[in-house]
């Protein structure tokens, strides 16, 4: 509880906000709790995606092409790729213009995206206001993330995802090569299974770019990630970064002595042509350990050796690993052990007793 508590002033500091009062989260954290609190999971639009994925034919290799005709024939829509952003949607010529450096999965999911907010548009409504009041930009926030999750549903519909993800134990380079989707939105997709009666392994699913900001973080397990900013150095999504389109591997263990096994691995995306900035991000993929043997990267690995476990936490600040030589910074609530005729490994050694809480 000490930890959290401190986890939320600190953000509330680094977000600029007055640490004493009692400030509300910011639109796009809201969002983030929305689907924590339902288990990164939406069931009644989870099972409305899959009933429209089985009428206009989604198949793996065959979703542009579905997506596309239900576009024109029920909604009069063409799809042209001329933009020059990711997409557009002219109501008024009714025209979906997708960008041409999209790949066929990133298209398939923007479509289907659109096609949530056409067709599903009241349905997004009353789910957004479960939580949040119509008409306010979090609410519109809501909205699209919705559509999102309808999207993933929708291309990749549940009860053959999940037959696959079972039957491939949750490969995610078969499972993208399978559907034909990248490798974000399968390993966003394996974050979701939690149907009822018919549950696939509860993940936590993060993206970070290599200075350690986290733009997406969902979660169906107990893993507490940091609000403050930063994560930890030890954690293997920061490996991925050095050899990119390699899976890394990890099992590691909280302070509170949960252990995880993690899979990490480099994206990049470009805008197209040479000298264009692009983005890079880790994917990461986690599951508590009694999971761990579902998954084809448990294979080979001791997963009963509890001192194999490499040890991470939520941040420096607010790590209680008070001897990790990785340290950045001081641990918040501790008074710093200062010793001018000695040092020692630990970057930050302290005393035993604990200092001002911030």
């Amino acid at each position: 509880r000490r930890s959290q508590l401190l986890a939320e002033r600190l953000a509330d500091a680094a977000d600029g906000r007055d640490v004493a009062a009692d400030s509300p989260r910011s639109p796009h954290e809201e969002i983030r709790e929305f689907f924590y609190r339902r288990q990164n999971y939406l069931h009644d639009t989870d099972l409305a995606a899959e009933g429209l994925a089985a009428e206009i034919g989604i198949r793996p290799g065959d979703v542009v092409r579905a997506l596309t005709r239900r576009l024109a024939e029920r909604h009069g829509i063409r799809t042209a790729t001329d933009s020059d952003r990711l997409h557009r949607y002219d109501a008024t010529a009714r025209v979906l213009h997708l960008s041409n450096r999209l790949r066929p999965g990133q298209q398939a999911f923007r479509m289907a995206t659109q096609l949530a907010l056409i067709e599903y548009g009241a349905e997004l409504d009353r789910l957004a206001a479960e939580d949040f009041p119509p008409g306010s930009p979090v609410h519109a926030l809501a909205r699209i993330g919705i559509a999102n999750h309808f999207a993933g549903a929708l291309i990749l519909p549940y009860r053959a995802f999940h037959a696959a993800a079972e039957e491939f134990r949750y490969d995610i380079e078969r499972l993208t090569d399978h559907f034909g989707i990248g490798y974000e939105t399968v390993c966003h997709r394996l974050s979701t299974l939690q149907r009822p009666r018919l549950r696939g392994v509860p993940f936590s699913f993060v993206r970070v770019d290599r200075a350690g900001n986290m733009s997406k973080r969902q979660s169906a397990t107990g893993f507490h990630f940091s609000r403050a900013g930063g994560t930890c150095p030890l954690w293997n999504v920061y490996e991925a970064f050095a050899a990119p389109g390699r899976i890394h591997v990890q099992v590691a263990a909280m302070p509170d002595g949960q252990r995880y096994l993690w899979t990490a691995r480099a994206v990049t995306r470009h805008r197209g042509g040479w000298g264009e900035p692009g983005k890079t991000f880790a994917i990461g993929l986690g599951c508590e350990i009694r999971h761990a043997s579902r998954l084809v990267y448990a294979d080979g690995l001791d997963l009963d050796n509890t001192a194999a476990a490499t040890p991470i936490g939520m941040g420096c600040r607010l790590c209680e690993r008070l001897d990790c030589p990785q340290r950045a910074v001081p641990p918040l609530g501790r008074a710093l052990a200062v010793d001018e005729n000695s040092s020692t490994f630990i970057p930050y050694p302290v005393t035993g007793n604990p200092g001002p809480t911030p």
